[in-house]
């Protein structure tokens, strides 16, 4: 029953169901299948609709404050809306002065350029970036992937001067990256970041981080500059001879408050600002107490100098020598897609509370604008770091002027109070890391993505095992290596299945999913629910194969034949040369068997190749071609009954 048969039948299922048929004429110009397709792969939030109809000037207008939504919320800014991004500012600036001075420590940076960085960045960030809820500044992931890249090539102690230059270098790399990833609407590289991979990342350096701080607890000089966990811990025994008790028992009392200010925060939720400045007083309270003691004397390290004024230009530290450029490059792109991956995450969390919407590829020019301008004035890279985005947040922030305010509070810093800071202990801003690191440990996200997707939790531990036994470049490239090898499996091996009928033939379900869904006698259903390519093509072909193999036994132990086999196009949303010369294969092997082939709903770009490549016209019949699955099995049943009526004839 080749395509001959199939006419016969056709022309009645035409007059059943005329209401009902596939457009098989819809033909585009290439022109405008591949703006289609370039605008849903680089546009697909369409950000410029509805300009066409305006004017020159408006249109010219509309686009720059696309690109400068600070000309899209500043014009309708109210006295009422400062007094709430006042608020939020300064609570968040209490927390960048000591995350600051931490993470720069964490870098093996001078403590000043951690409050470099809370000051220029921010400024930009109001002007360029979209999320009215973040709050930027460095963070502690991106500052150890920073650290452990540079000092690979260039140790810290060797040439102090060399690995800043490396680490404005970087910036100002992970800036151009940024940047362009946002102008050419590249945010898709970001994606292969998945969440699973952030979690295990996070999760692996925020352990590492809190080993490495018990060289401040400890009071340690001498440290690993490795990542790795047994580096660390034999480190912290090798140098066991410079523990200093002192440092040790204040520690723990900075870490009893900071704990329990969070504790409080989450019994009582408008007491937030409490945790918000925990750290803060805890910089505060340490500083006074070794000012008092002596403590640089008595076992307790501190800060040491900070100069007082505002950031210094840096654009002549900028290194490109062919030496050191590479690990500049390196050192940036993957501190830059991990922030980005961060900050975006961040953002859009936050905005979906509020029901707002941000839009990543603006975030991406806002954050290489900023981390261009911070290289050039003595600043490392800044993203959106979680627990200050969500201080920000409770303390009822409106609009990005917080930064603003968050930038002048770090700026009236850096030109008066700068150098009290020099006594703040080493421990205290251990302290304040390990408490911020600890809630970077998801360990109910751990169990969550164990219960619901093992291959996730793979994907999740191979980063997180990753970072902790071996380099944080290690774990995270076996992570996103391991999601894309899935991504490419999910291609290659896509989901094919057999469909049953339900509610008296009005429903079709997959057979495995609702196993008392009936089969339909002589007719076979398959749901092909992916691309077709040439990578899957092969799959498709034997599987197809396979199932109608498998349905001719199961029918013959019925005393009955396979006749008709339907393929359920509608999930397949694209095909290509391969594909169709799939389906003419998988078409001559039935035709072979006496099997007529039947599509159902093919979408618009795949119905116009099977029309350009004569697939419908020359093997299949226009006439067998349907919208719906029912109208298809209609057309079969009446097949059936007229072959069958034939039979009848024949032996009268």
């Amino acid at each position: 029953m080749g395509t001959a048969a199939g006419g016969d039948g056709g022309h009645l299922l035409c007059a059943a169901a005329a209401e009902h048929k596939v457009n098989l004429t819809a033909q585009r110009p290439f022109a405008e299948v591949l703006r289609a397709g370039l605008a849903e792969t680089f546009f697909p939030d369409d950000p410029f609709r509805g300009f066409g109809s305006l004017p020159p000037a408006e249109r010219a207008w509309g686009g720059l404050k696309y690109f400068v939504p600070a000309l899209e919320w500043a014009p309708r800014y109210t006295l009422g809306k400062f007094k709430y991004d006042l608020l939020a500012g300064v609570t968040i600036a209490s927390l960048a002065i000591p995350q600051g001075i931490s993470y720069a420590k964490l870098a093996n940076l001078p403590p000043i350029i951690g409050l470099y960085s809370s000051f220029v960045p921010p400024l930009l960030y109001a002007v360029f970036g979209s999320s009215n809820n973040l709050a930027v500044g460095t963070v502690a992931a991106a500052s150890l992937l920073l650290a452990s890249i540079v000092e690979a090539e260039v140790p810290r102690e060797d040439n102090p001067e060399l690995y800043l230059q490396i680490f404005y270098t970087a910036a100002f790399f992970t800036g151009v990256i940024q940047t362009a990833l946002g102008v050419f609407r590249l945010g898709l590289i970001v994606d292969f970041l998945s969440r699973s991979t952030i979690t295990g990342f996070m999760g692996g350096t925020a352990a590492i981080i809190i080993l490495q701080q018990l060289k401040g607890m400890l009071g340690m000089k001498h440290f690993t500059s490795k990542t790795d966990i047994i580096s660390v811990v034999r480190s912290i025994f090798l140098y066991r001879d410079e523990w200093r008790w002192q440092s040790a028992v204040l520690g723990v009392c900075f870490l009893l408050f900071l704990l329990l200010s969070k504790q409080l925060r989450k019994k009582k939720p408008n007491l937030f600002w409490v945790s918000a400045i925990a750290p803060f007083m805890v910089v505060i309270i340490g500083g006074i107490f070794a000012f008092l003691v002596k403590g640089n004397e008595h076992g307790i390290p501190i800060v040491g100098d900070l100069k007082k004024g505002i950031n210094p230009l840096s654009i002549s530290q900028l290194t490109f020598t062919d030496k050191h450029v590479n690990t500049a490059v390196k050192a940036g792109f993957l501190s830059g897609i991990l922030a980005l991956a961060e900050g975006i995450a961040v953002g859009r969390s936050l905005a979906l509370i509020k029901n707002e919407q941000i839009d990543g590829n603006k975030e991406m020019i806002a954050f290489g604008i900023m981390n261009i301008a911070g290289s050039c004035t003595s600043c490392y890279l800044t993203t959106g770091p979680f627990s200050k985005s969500a201080v920000n947040f409770h303390a009822g922030c409106r609009t990005p002027m917080s930064n603003v305010v968050m930038s002048v509070c770090i700026m009236l810093v850096l030109l008066f109070l700068a150098p009290l800071f020099k006594y703040t202990p080493l421990v205290a801003l251990s302290s304040i890391i390990v408490v911020a690191m600890i809630g970077l440990i998801k360990v109910k996200e751990f169990l969550h993505l164990y219960r619901v997707d093992k291959f996730d939790f793979c994907i999740c531990m191979v980063a997180f095992v990753g970072v902790v036994f071996f380099t944080m470049v290690i774990g995270l490239g076996a992570s996103i290596g391991l999601s894309v090898i899935r991504a490419l499996l999910h291609v290659a091996r896509p989901t094919t299945c057999k469909l049953g009928s339900m509610a008296g033939g009005e429903i079709f379900c997959d057979v495995r999913h609702y196993p008392h869904a009936r089969n339909i006698p002589n007719v076979l259903v398959l749901q092909l629910g992916s691309p077709i390519y040439f990578v899957n093509a092969g799959y498709f072909r034997e599987r197809i194969l396979r199932w109608v193999e498998d349905e001719e036994s199961a029918s013959k132990a019925d005393g009955q034949d396979l006749q008709y086999v339907i393929l359920d196009l509608g999930g397949v949303s694209s095909i290509d040369n391969t594909g169709i010369g799939m389906l003419g294969e998988v078409h001559k092997s039935l035709d072979r068997k006496g099997i007529t082939v039947a599509l159902t709903n093919p979408r618009l770009e795949v119905t116009e190749k099977l029309v350009l490549s004569g697939f419908i016209r020359d093997k299949v019949g226009k006439e067998w071609v349907f919208l719906t699955v029912k109208d298809a099995i209609t057309a079969c049943r009446y097949g059936l009954q007229r072959s069958r009526g034939k039979q009848e004839d024949s032996e009268v």
